[in-house]
């Protein structure tokens, strides 16, 4: 009985093996085909998602309360910098007057703060603490739980290459930081202006610091939002171009923030729509070249920044009423009105800043707004991404 089993288990497996001609040979180039075929990648895990968007929020503190510390003119009261050294703060009478006295050494006590008393000092001075203890915790928040998860295996080979240039960018976000303040503390015998940083030098700290934001916000989006079944249709794929174009837009108009912070052009023209009682000022290329008005005028650059705010909720406008003719899933259409409601509102804050004389909550807040507004520019476009092929 066994022997017949046996018999005819062979012959059965036989009769499968047998149309693959070849034999053995023919069988192993099968199974190698089988094995070369490409496994689908391993999903990234959720945790690292949640913990760039906590990155992004990190960064956007940073760059609120750096606008509270340039708005405060407390951004040269620290006079040197040291990545340990100066985690300590003063502590004793003795060690704060030795501060001070370093403070009193460079252009901004001789020329605007003469008559600063050590109390005012210790406000400007833990202002600039802060903004720089907070930058520390930025750059433990990027590299702790990167190493941490490059240990576990969870990242992809892509996102370890998006990591390691975002680590990158945090480290040479500080370096740059301090590359700013220096310029602020140069002695400029002729030059009688009041001492500040460069207004490039800001434009650059803030750019960079965007792009850390930016970059962190839309890969972390990227990992949690699902991308939703919408057919490419060509209407579709204008509305993901204009999303683009209008993020560049928002971008462009924030990074102008920093020439307005920079020079203090907010103080120049304080009417609007008008400035003055021109549409287009006098001196609005007083300076030569004329290339130069762009950057060091103060008027110039107020007025680019104005068009800039202009053009940007004309295009959020256009980009919510052509949104209208395309049949949307109901989170993108929420993506799409909150652009248009942030974009109204940080034009309202920009202009009441102006009107105002530049107060320091509110001008904190309109800086802050365009850190929302460009958020939800990303967020559409985290919505509108392509399906992948």
């Amino acid at each position: 009985m066994l022997r017949v089993l046996r018999g005819a288990g062979a012959g059965a497996g036989a009769r499968l093996l047998g149309p693959v001609r070849g034999g053995g040979g023919a069988r192993a180039r099968l199974l190698g085909l089988q094995q070369q075929q490409p496994l689908p990648p391993a999903p990234v895990p959720a945790a690292v998602g949640r913990w760039l968007l906590a990155c992004s929020g990190a960064v956007a503190g940073a760059v609120v309360l750096g606008g509270v510390t340039r708005l405060t003119e407390s951004g040269l009261s620290m006079v040197d910098w040291h990545l340990v050294k100066e985690m300590k703060p003063p502590r004793t009478q003795q060690e704060w007057e030795a501060e001070f006295r370093k403070y009193q050494q460079f252009p901004e006590f001789k020329i605007l703060n003469h008559d600063m008393t050590l109390t005012e000092f210790k406000f400007i001075w833990y202002m600039e603490y802060s903004h720089r203890m907070w930058g520390r915790v930025v750059g433990l928040a990027y590299i702790l739980p990167a190493a941490y998860f490059w240990r576990k295996g969870w990242l992809s080979r892509p996102m370890k290459g998006c990591v390691l240039a975002l680590c990158g960018l945090v480290c040479f976000q500080g370096l740059l930081g301090w590359y700013m303040v220096k310029s602020g503390l140069e002695e400029k015998p002729d030059s009688y202006d009041i001492p500040r940083v460069s207004q490039y030098r800001l434009a650059a700290h803030l750019g960079s610091a965007l792009v850390l934001y930016s970059a962190s916000l839309w890969t972390g989006l990227s990992l949690l939002l699902p991308r939703h079944q919408l057919p490419e249709t060509r209407q579709l794929v204008r509305l993901r171009h204009f999303a683009h174009g209008t993020t560049a837009l928002v971008f462009l108009t924030a990074l102008s923030g920093a020439f307005v912070a920079g020079l203090d052009a907010g103080l120049v023209y304080n009417s609007f729509p008008k400035m003055g009682e021109r549409w287009i000022p006098d001196d609005l290329l007083a300076f030569s070249p004329t290339l130069r008005n762009i950057f060091e005028n103060p008027t110039t650059v107020q007025f680019d920044h104005r068009i800039l705010g202009t053009a940007t909720v004309t295009a959020i406008t256009a980009l919510y009423l052509f949104s209208r003719k395309i049949p949307l899933p109901r989170r993108t259409r929420t993506a799409v009105a909150s652009l248009l409601a942030v974009a109204c509102m940080q034009v309202g804050l920009g202009i009441s800043t102006l009107l105002l004389y530049v107060p320091t909550p509110l001008a904190a807040t309109h800086q802050s707004g365009s850190l929302a507004l460009l958020s939800v520019a990303l967020w559409l476009m985290a919505e509108l991404r392509r399906l992948p092929k």
